[in-house]
């Protein structure tokens, strides 16, 4: 359940920690700072890397981003920077766009995180199905991947494809070129930290001890393979503090910057949601949704002026946050200041890190975020399910993040709305029936020209013609139709009006429709929209017993009717 708030309210997670605050949390936290800033630092430079824009900017995002999430999102250990997530989609927009439109583009999503959270609305995200989100997930661990295979393998490019297919053919045509050593530093870099004993990557992960280890051989043996330095220049890495810089605002690009702005939003809610999520079964607490959506979009807003590029919670770094016995925000906090420093102090010989080295860093974070284990379970789940995570997952790597999310999410919602239609059921009771749950009431003494339809279900309007269907089938000789809606689970406006148009239809013919017991979200419904007053009071009962009782009065009383309306 989510923490009772009031509503717009803004109160950061440091807040309340910081109430029962003590000198032993703080050591804790300190600790585990200083670790996640380091386990952070190749993370952040490649991350930067791959999504097209300079190591400085994958840095600076950590630092301010990080610190921000920290300060004032809802979660307690949650660990904020640049994210594999983004890759994908940060390079598309600055192949299509340009880099100043992406940080336009980032304070845009950064924004509409803010007005998602305030508006209390944070809770929504949990209605994204299962089967987008995995399939997006394998999806951009693909896309990382494939942003990686030139540093990896060294090839001689001019210039990476954006487009999925045209990327793998020029990698086919580049695979002649392929550095040796290069591949060499880059396979044992992925051999170090995948056979890194794991008790001893919990205080020095193996990502570490590959970065410090390719760049000291990279160095020593004076080998022939590209690095930060040798790609960017001595610029492209961050010497001290950043700088603040207006944005350029381009307003001929405005409005197609609307739908990634929407992506990077909906992206990074969910990620760090779900870190939020996983960080809350770790440390048996629980997260603000909303207030960590108003951190983030805080962060969004900020960074971009200081040259940073989407943030949003990131799982690994949040989870290594936890094992570390963080205790706070103040963990996040020292984080990004530990990653401060290394800027300030380490910065020249950061030039020197071998981009194939980070290139297996990121590779690894890849193959670990994908859930690969849904393409295994693709038989055991139902057609649709799996129809939605195939087609979410073609997409995100083929086309991208943006068209993914969205057909996705379509698919989706029409199969539920499928599903909610194929559990309706409008059936005829012919008197005979047997008594059972609740809406299965026996029949008795039914007299002639009354019809009894048991509507079943949620009556919304995927179902709606439903009603209008069984009556056209039998109601041509009734004087009498007997809804039994005590079997009706919800009711929407597209169902009441299919209700209105069949009232009407019975009305002008002289025929009557009686409402037989229904339930207390369909009935305030058709309260409110006048529709029992309509009716009539009298054809409003409350069982199946009252409504034939009802339904011999009126045949008692009434003529015959005219021609059926049906």
């Amino acid at each position: 359940m989510e923490p009772v708030t009031n509503y717009y309210s803004f109160r950061p997670k440091l807040v309340e920690c910081l109430s029962d605050y003590s000198r032993e949390k703080f050591v804790r936290d300190v600790l585990a700072g200083l670790t996640v800033g380091i386990v952070a630092l190749p993370l952040a430079i490649g991350f930067g890397i791959a999504s097209g824009v300079s190591p400085g900017a994958g840095i600076y995002t950590a630092i301010i981003g990080g610190f921000l999430v920290s300060a004032f999102g809802g979660s307690r250990v949650q660990i904020g920077g640049p994210a594999g997530a983004f890759v994908g989609l940060v390079y598309t927009i600055v192949t299509q766009f340009g880099l100043p439109n992406l940080l336009v583009c980032t304070v845009l999503a950064g924004a509409l995180l803010f007005i998602i959270g305030a508006a209390r609305l944070g809770t929504l995200i949990k209605f994204i199905p299962h089967p987008v989100t995995t399939g997006f997930t394998c999806g951009i661990a693909i896309t990382i991947i494939t942003t990686q295979i030139q540093e990896f393998f060294g090839l001689k490019m001019d210039k990476v494809p954006a487009d999925f297919i045209e990327k793998m053919i020029a990698f086919g045509r580049a695979m002649p070129t392929t550095n040796w050593p290069t591949l060499a530093v880059g396979a044992a870099s992925i051999a170090i930290i995948v056979l890194w004993p794991v008790a001893w990557a919990r205080r020095v992960p193996g990502s570490i001890i590959a970065v410090i280890g390719g760049t000291l051989v990279v160095w020593w043996l004076k080998l022939p393979v590209e690095t930060i330095r040798s790609r960017f220049g001595d610029d492209a890495f961050p010497h001290g503090l950043p700088q603040f810089k207006l944005l350029v605002f381009d307003w001929h690009h405005m409005g197609d910057l609307v739908r990634p702005a929407v992506a990077i939003a909906l992206l990074g809610s969910i990620e760090s949601l779900l870190s939020a999520v996983v960080s809350d079964g770790m440390i048996d607490d629980r997260h603000d949704s909303n207030q960590e959506l108003m951190g983030q979009g805080i962060a969004n807003m900020t960074v971009p002026f200081f040259g940073g590029i989407p943030v949003t919670g990131v799982i690994a770094r949040t989870a290594t946050n936890v094992r570390n016995g963080a205790y706070s925000p103040v963990a996040g906090i020292i984080h990004a200041l530990t990653l401060l420093l290394i800027v300030l102090v380490a910065a020249p010989l950061a030039k020197f890190i071998p981009l194939t080295t980070l290139g297996a860093v990121l590779i690894i974070v890849a193959l670990r975020m994908g859930e690969w284990d849904e393409f295994v379970l693709l038989k055991k789940q139902a057609r649709s399910d799996a129809a939605v995570f195939l087609v979410t997952f073609f997409l995100t790597v083929v086309f991208d993040l943006t068209v993914a999310v969205e057909i996705g999410m379509l698919l989706a919602a029409g199969l539920f709305i499928k599903r909610v239609t194929d559990t309706t059921h409008v059936a005829a009771i012919d008197g005979t029936e047997a008594p059972g749950q609740q809406g299965h009431e026996r029949v008795k003494d039914v007299p002639p020209g009354v019809l009894i339809y048991r509507v079943f279900g949620a009556l919304l309007f995927g179902a709606a013609d439903k009603v209008d269907n069984v009556l056209r089938r039998g109601a041509a000789d009734a004087r009498v139709v007997i809804l039994h809606m005590a079997g009706v689970t919800a009711l929407d406006g597209t169902a009441l009006n299919a209700l209105e148009t069949l009232h009407e239809k019975l009305r002008h013919h002289k025929k009557h429709l009686i409402l037989s017991g229904p339930h207390t979200q369909p009935y305030f419904l058709m309260e409110k929209a006048g529709f029992l007053e309509r009716v009539g009071e009298e054809n409003i009962v409350g069982d199946l017993e009252s409504a034939v009782a009802r339904a011999r009065e009126i045949v008692a009383a009434k003529r015959p009717p005219t021609r059926s309306p049906f």
